[in-house]
């Protein structure tokens, strides 16, 4: 069977060097934050190209933490799309604002820039463009009508490490960004984690407060926190692995072109890439009107794919408080159908990306016949 994503097959190539890294943890005891959470704050930072990182124990809580130190309060709205992970939208609700919808473009799968300026209030404190599975979004467009509006950017990079827009890495492209460790990202640790990067002092200390039970010191609490610490045994993890990102990206890359050659001879409906954007590809995304046959014909195969996300946000149960209709959005809606994430991971091998096309295009064949 190929995998949608292979942990395994990436520790083997790391194994050598993870385990003394864990050693130095369990040798100091440094197992809530520490000197390895601070020093990989400071890596991770810089590679961003940003002043401060303040890491945490998931990106959720990152997204949390940005949006109350951008000030988000109830009676706020917060702009974003509903063609995301969940936990974009859950950390806007948990900040006590109103999540407000934009659509996405069908291309890059981000926020659709031609509608922000409508969804613009006097209620509106924040954006949260999502760079969905690795593709940046329209961030000139963004800032720009945000810097009219004296809006905040927070960036969801959480699908995003390495991404680059216009030669600038994600998370040095808004005010704040927020990037989640969780294992199967780009980025992953043993566990969980998460870290908010910005350039701003006052949004770093604000967001280290709060992660730690707002205290300055220890038992000198000067406002009311939160206890989202990153663990030291993920800060140790985390920092190996930052070593191997630019070389695991430029994998995935690869990967992406390969199976660019392959499918578009098959007439796959495969992901696109603006100008000026330097993909990431944490997921690799087809789209196929008839989803469910092709995905259980690959399954069939040995193939396992995913799907990401099979509902948008805004017609989820639990959020149907928010009043979110059929139809609202119907990029959102129609990628929900039809979007199959393939085998991706640095490792893939060239043999495995040709049996996974071979799998499509024999399905193809089935369907022509």
């Amino acid at each position: 069977m190929i995998p949608l994503v292979d942990l395994q097959a990436q520790y083997a190539t790391i194994r050598d060097e993870v385990g003394p890294a864990i050693q130095r943890v369990l040798d100091s005891c440094e197992f809530s934050l520490g000197s390895e959470v601070a020093a990989f704050e400071v890596e991770f930072a810089s590679y961003c190209g940003a002043s401060h990182g303040i890491g945490v124990n998931s990106g959720t809580s990152a997204l949390h933490l940005a949006l109350l130190a951008a000030g988000v309060q109830p009676g706020d709205e917060v702009i974003t799309v509903p063609f995301t992970f969940v936990a974009t939208v859950s950390a806007i609700q948990n900040s006590g604002a109103t999540p407000v919808f934009v659509d996405i473009e069908p291309h890059s799968f981000t926020m659709d820039v031609t509608q922000l300026a409508a969804a613009i209030t006097p209620r509106t404190r924040a954006i949260i463009p999502v760079h969905l599975y690795g593709h940046p979004a329209n961030m000139d467009a963004i800032v720009a009508l945000a810097k009219h509006a004296g809006i905040v950017v927070i960036e969801d990079a959480a699908q995003a490490h390495g991404a680059e827009y216009r030669g600038r890495r994600v998370g040095n492209l808004g005010d704040m960004a927020c990037f989640s460790f969780y294992p199967s990202k780009n980025l992953g640790a043993y566990g969980e984690g998460g870290m908010v990067v910005t350039s701003d002092p006052g949004y770093a200390r604000t967001i280290r407060l709060l992660r730690d039970w707002g205290a300055e010191q220890k038992y000198q609490h000067v406002m009311k926190g939160y206890n989202f610490r990153l663990d030291g045994l993920q800060g140790a993890v985390l920092r190996v692995k930052l070593r191997h990102l630019d070389a695991w990206t430029t994998a995935r890359r690869h990967a992406a072109a390969h199976y660019r050659q392959l499918l578009t001879p098959l007439g796959v409906s495969i992901p696109e890439c603006a100008p000026g954007v330097a993909h990431a590809y944490h997921i690799y995304a087809i789209r196929s009107r008839v989803r469910a046959a092709l995905q259980a014909s690959l399954l069939d195969a040995g193939v396992h794919t995913g799907v990401h996300y099979p509902t948008p946000v805004h017609l989820l149960p639990a959020y149907a408080e928010l009043g979110g209709k059929p139809g609202q959005f119907p990029q959102s809606e129609r990628a929900s159908r039809e979007v199959l994430s393939l085998p991706m991971y640095p490792e893939l091998t060239a043999q495995q990306r040709e049996f996974v096309a071979g799998a499509i295009g024999a399905f193809a064949l089935q369907e022509v016949a």
